[in-house]
């Protein structure tokens, strides 16, 4: 066991205390934070703009403040592009983080010397908590990876430009250089296939111990070493112990994980995005990440089922209950105000609070008002699959309102590593797991208004092809679970050769 790992522990048992503290006075916290901000950006103009003088609590933000997605906040987003200062936060931003929007084109999230640390400290923190709680730190003298996009940064106006990943590959702590792969210039090869085929053969000779990423790009990953060496991932890397993930729900990926390594690993689930990294898996044994309340962010929420009426009841953290659909919103210290993620979750622990990714606001079935959820999509597969041995790559769920003949009915879109023998039957049970999730799905297929479920099953790779043409394969793109339109389903359709 070397210095490092040594060293570790007690690091780690220090991090614990401090997180402990915070996670403890969450309301303390989370009041610290609100009134930090406000007095920080006071002098701002959008500061100026919304009277944040006179605010004294979250009932006063809530009166200044409306809740905003990036195409209403854009204004002011684009007088920071422009380069000028003190607008949404003090001074420029450090960085712009690029991502892809809907219907916004690209978007640029400002990351500033006081939101930056937070994204890093996250990070460390999930590793470190893990060891605390399980006594494991051998792997830190091996190698890890994490599937990135390319550090290669722009500069606009001053300030430096690029997608998240990349901007983090910059501050990899100095004891942690030496560990880390792919080398620098592979992780600036732009198309992705030829960059994973580049960190096969980069990590093939390594110890490696942590790998991490979103796991269909993960997967691919592993498909391509098993395809190089005839060997499952745990054979090629026998110290390979911990998989570290965000970006998607881990569990429908499972299965086809396992089969690839060979055995079991642990694993860490993070939730980080360019606004913000809000919230890590801090007990392998435990329901639910951490929400970090310590961290320059403001929360609020509102009930999903509610998002879209008038004036929808914002509330805070200490007004949150278990297992009720939230849209979360932030405001940070990287000057998002009153800020409409997209993202819905639902807390799974109150002391302290952990929460789950459920889906998105605008990802979802609702063609009939049965108002179908990616955490219930997924659920669903889980259950109907358990007791089988079907090994899924890929899924996404689209209404079919104008079928050749019948009732409408939803449509799974699945990739299978082995199509099964039975499809009607997987059909049967999914259906059965929704209806007991969704009186509202139950209801409309009782009411014969809707008929149960069917699957179409998409070819191998058709999913990653798909990606291919749109020009987003790799990097932090995900396919939906849900749509309520059928604009990826269309295209699926088209490469399908398997009723």
């Amino acid at each position: 066991m070397s210095i490092k790992s040594i060293l570790a522990k007690p690091f780690a048992a220090f991090v614990n205390r401090s997180v402990s503290k915070w996670a403890n006075n969450p309301i303390e916290t989370q009041n610290k934070v609100f009134q930090n901000l406000i007095t920080q950006a006071e002098k701002t103009e959008f500061g100026k703009d919304h009277d944040f003088k006179n605010i004294k609590n979250h009932h006063d933000f809530v009166k200044r403040v409306p809740i905003r997605d990036y195409e209403a906040l854009k204004p002011y987003v684009e007088k920071v592009v422009a380069g000028e200062e003190n607008i949404l936060w003090t001074g420029k931003p450090l960085y712009f983080a690029k991502t892809s929007g809907t219907t916004s084109g690209a978007k640029y999230i400002p990351i500033t010397a006081e939101s930056m640390p937070n994204h890093i400290k996250a990070a460390r923190n999930a590793i470190l908590l893990y060891i605390h709680e399980t006594g494991n730190s051998k792997f830190v003298d091996g190698k890890m990876i994490f599937l990135q996009g390319s550090p290669i940064l722009k500069e606009e106006n001053g300030v430096q430009l690029g997608r998240l990943s990349g901007i983090v590959a910059h501050f990899v702590p100095k004891y942690l250089q030496k560990n880390r792969l792919p080398s620098w210039e592979t992780n600036c090869i732009e198309d992705w296939e030829t960059k994973v085929d580049a960190i096969v053969k980069e990590t093939l000779p390594e110890n490696m111990t942590i790998i991490s990423g979103i796991p269909s790009w993960v997967q691919m990953y592993f498909e391509k070493l098993q395809q190089k060496t005839g060997k499952q991932v745990g054979d090629i890397f026998k110290n390979f112990n911990l998989f570290i993930f965000g970006g998607v729900n881990y569990e429908p990926y499972r299965a086809k994980f396992e089969s690839l390594i060979g055995r079991k690993v642990d694993s860490i689930e993070l939730y980080p995005a360019s606004e913000g990294f809000f919230a890590f898996q801090d007990k392998q044994n435990e329901k639910g990440m951490l929400l970090q309340l310590d961290s320059g962010m403001f929360y609020e929420f509102v009930l999903a089922e509610d998002f879209f009426k008038e004036n929808p009841k914002r509330i805070t953290l200490k007004e949150v209950e278990l297992d009720k659909n939230y849209v979360m919103i932030i405001s940070t210290n990287a000057g998002l105000w009153a800020y409409n993620l997209g993202d819905t979750i639902m807390f799974t622990s109150l002391k302290p609070y952990r929460v789950i990714v459920s889906g998105r606001i605008k990802h979802f079935i609702s063609a009939f008002g049965e108002h179908v959820i990616a955490k219930e999509v997924e659920h669903a597969l889980k259950m109907a699959t358990k007791t089988e041995n079907i090994s899924i790559n890929e899924f996404t769920v689209a209404p079919q309102i104008s079928p050749e003949s019948g009732l409408p009915y939803h449509e799974w879109f699945i990739e299978f590593e082995k199509v099964p023998e039975n499809k009607l039957a997987l059909a049967q049970k999914i259906d059965a797991a929704m209806q007991q999730q969704n009186s509202y799905y139950l209801d409309l297929i009782e009411g014969k208004v809707l008929q149960p479920l069917k699957i179409t099953i998409v070819p191998k790779n058709g999913f990653k092809n798909y990606m291919k043409s749109i020009g987003k394969l790799g990097g932090q793109n995900k396919i939906p679970r849900l749509a309520n339109d059928r604009k990826i389903a269309d295209a699926l359709k088209n490469q399908i050769i398997v009723k």
